[in-house]
C-alpha cells in the first residue's frame, strides 16, 4: 500500500509538472514589448508557472518546467534563432528558479518568498548579462554578424533593464498568485510532492 501511494504521488507530481510546462508554453504567446528601443524583446509571464512549481514542488520541478516550455516552443512553434533564444531562455529561467527555490525551501514564509524572488531577479539579470556576452550573442553573431561592435552598449541599455523589469513584474505576480494557486492546484499533496521532486 505504501509503495502504491508513493507511485501515485510521483505520478501526480509528473502530471502537475507537465501541466505547468504546457501552461508556460501557452503564456509565451501573450507577450508585449516594454522597451521602445528594443520592440523585439517582449515581456511574457511564461516563467510564472516555473516559479509557482518551484515554490510548491522544489527547484528541480521548476527546471523541468522551464525545459518543457522551451522544448514545446522548438517542436510546435519553431525556433527563429537556431534554438539560441530557447537555450538562453532555459538557462536564465533555470538560474532564476534555482536561486528563488533554494532560498524559499529554507524559509517557507512570505519574507522567504520575497527574498528568494529578489535574489532570483538579481541572479537572472547577472546570468543574462554573462550568458549573452560570453555565449548567446557570440553564437547568434555567427548567424547575424552585426552585433559585435555594440555588444556592451546593447547589454547595458537593453538586456539589463529588460531582465530587471521582467524579474520584478513576474515576481510580483508570483507573490500575488502563489498561495491561492497552490491551494487549488497542489492541495494536500504538496508536502509529499516536494519530497519527491527534491
Amino acid at each position: 500500500m505504501k509503495q502504491a501511494n508513493v507511485t501515485t504521488s510521483k505520478l501526480n507530481v509528473q502530471i502537475k509538472i507537465a501541466l505547468l510546462g504546457t501552461i508556460a508554453f501557452l503564456l509565451m504567446f501573450l507577450e508585449f514589448p516594454i522597451l521602445p528601443a528594443a520592440p523585439f524583446l517582449k515581456l511574457d509571464l511564461s516563467d510564472l508557472p516555473a516559479l509557482l512549481g518551484t515554490f510548491a514542488l522544489g527547484p528541480v520541478a521548476g527546471i523541468i518546467i522551464e525545459a518543457i516550455k522551451n522544448i514545446l516552443v522548438i517542436v510546435i512553434k519553431g525556433s527563429t534563432s537556431a534554438m539560441i533564444g530557447e537555450l538562453a531562455n532555459f538557462v536564465i529561467g533555470a538560474v532564476w528558479v534555482i536561486v528563488a527555490g533554494f532560498i524559499y525551501k529554507r524559509n517557507r514564509t512570505i519574507k522567504g518568498a520575497i527574498i528568494g524572488l529578489s535574489l532570483g531577479t538579481i541572479a537572472l539579470t547577472i546570468a543574462g548579462l554573462l550568458g549573452n556576452y560570453y555565449v548567446f550573442l557570440p553564437l547568434y553573431n555567427k548567424i547575424v554578424p552585426s552585433l559585435s561592435p555594440e555588444i556592451i552598449n546593447y547589454l547595458v541599455t537593453i538586456i539589463l533593464p529588460f531582465n530587471l523589469i521582467k524579474g520584478v513584474v513576474v515576481s510580483i505576480v508570483t507573490l500575488v498568485l502563489y498561495k491561492r494557486v497552490s491551494t487549488i492546484l497542489f492541495n494536500e499533496t504538496a508536502l509529499n510532492a516536494r519530497k519527491i521532486a527534491n
